[in-house]
């Protein structure tokens, strides 16, 4: 019985390690391949410094929009230490 567990054991920790070893070589292989395709969907270049573009079908909040969002957290946080 603790022979089997053994084999069991060995049997599975091969089974891991082969399956992390086909990994890195698949990610390795992709590495080399995937840049000679790179001209078909090239990565968007962002306009704007510093800021992340906003989701597809919304518009990006104002400078005034993002106060009163900062002022509605100031206020929601402050109600709250109070209720401690």
């Amino acid at each position: 019985m603790l022979l089997q567990g053994l084999v069991l054991m060995v049997v599975g920790l091969f089974m891991v390690f082969s399956f992390l070893l086909l990994l890195v070589l698949i990610l390795t292989a992709c590495e080399k391949i995937i840049p000679r395709f790179s001209h078909i969907l090239p990565d968007e270049q962002s306009s704007s410094k510093g800021r992340r573009p906003a989701p597809a079908g919304l518009a990006a909040p104002s400078r005034d929009a993002e106060e009163q969002i900062a002022v509605a957290i100031a206020v929601a946080i402050a109600n709250d230490a109070t209720h401690i």
